[in-house]
């Protein structure tokens, strides 16, 4: 690998978004970890924020359902 391929393959970054009932609406404990609702992983994050923004507007009237977007690298 050239070290301009390598240099373009260490800045791909990867995202997950996932979420779920939590305990506390301004807190990040989920309920029931094992069963988080993960909306898929995306290689950018306006492709992530799209996500988030579907899965929270759909459970807009449920205060303690939240959704996150995590870097995984």
């Amino acid at each position: 690998m050239t070290d301009a391929a390598s240099a373009t393959a260490s800045k791909k970054e990867l995202f997950i978004v996932f979420g779920g009932k939590v305990t506390d609406t301004r807190g990040r404990d989920f309920v029931d970890p094992k069963n988080v609702d993960v909306k898929g992983f995306f290689d950018s994050y306006d492709d992530a924020m799209g996500a988030w923004r579907a899965a929270s507007q759909m459970k807009v009237d449920d205060a303690f359902t939240k959704f996150v977007i995590v870097r995984l690298w």
